[in-house]
């Protein structure tokens, strides 16, 4: 698609802040108005538009699309994506390690129990740690827990969870993605320690190597946009 519009700046608005191009507002993929909570993020969004060239490229827009997401979607119906996400903590990433004997166990304990831990201090949960592949449940009352505090989130703080959990298949490294001063970085390579630990033994080629890292730039694409939203992110 051909660039149709010369310039795009954040406005405040009555129903919140929005992105104008040529003063016009713009409305999200399910056609409703594109209001977001913060200045910080509409202006973001303002850059990504501005960021384009001649040709508009689709793949320029990760916060307009997640902004998208988080009106048309998890606003609509946010239990589903609590539910969702629920899921996750099922079969979190940080619960399932390796058997005892094997030295990928080791390193699984020396970086994932201090994650693992902290979260669980954090939420006021225990979760179970398996050995193996043979899936052991968390206990209701760990689930009822974590429920009531995914539904303090409104549906931006969602949407940009459901992204990170969905990438690091942990919805442990999701939420603490979401603390302030988390660190994207390791909390992407904890996510991917078993992925870094098959490369190591057989080697990664240059495909494998390339989808990382735009499962990487997502991932701290969903952490940024939670921390643009600012404390809106957050259920009022």
């Amino acid at each position: 698609m051909k660039r149709f519009y010369t310039e795009a700046h954040a406005a405040a608005t009555e129903i919140g802040h929005v992105v104008l191009l040529d003063g016009r507002p713009i409305r999200t993929q399910g056609g409703q108005p594109q209001a977001v909570p913060s200045a910080a993020l509409a202006e973001a969004m303002a850059d990504e538009w501005r960021a384009q060239g001649e040709e508009i490229d689709p793949h320029g827009f990760a916060y307009r699309d997640m902004a998208d997401y988080a009106l048309d979607v998890v606003a609509a119906d946010p239990d589903a994506v609590i539910d969702k996400l629920l899921r996750y903590a099922e079969t979190d990433t940080l619960c399932y390690r390796a058997d005892p004997d094997e030295s990928l166990h080791r390193r699984q304990q020396a970086l994932w129990e201090p994650l693992l831990a902290a979260f669980e201090a954090r939420e006021g949960v225990a979760l179970e740690r398996v050995s193996g592949v043979v899936h052991r449940p968390q206990a209701p009352e760990a689930l009822a827990r974590l429920r009531r505090r995914l539904q303090t989130l409104g549906p931006f703080g969602l949407a940009a969870l459901e992204q990170a959990v969905t990438l690091s298949h942990s919805l442990a490294i999701g939420l603490s993605a979401l603390e302030p001063g988390a660190d994207g970085e390791a909390l992407w390579d904890a996510a991917n320690l078993e992925e870094d630990w098959q490369a190591e033994l057989w080697g990664e080629d240059e495909e494998a190597a390339a989808r990382r890292e735009r499962r990487k730039r997502d991932f701290l694409n969903a952490i940024a946009f939670a921390r643009l939203a600012g404390p809106a992110y957050r259920q009022q």
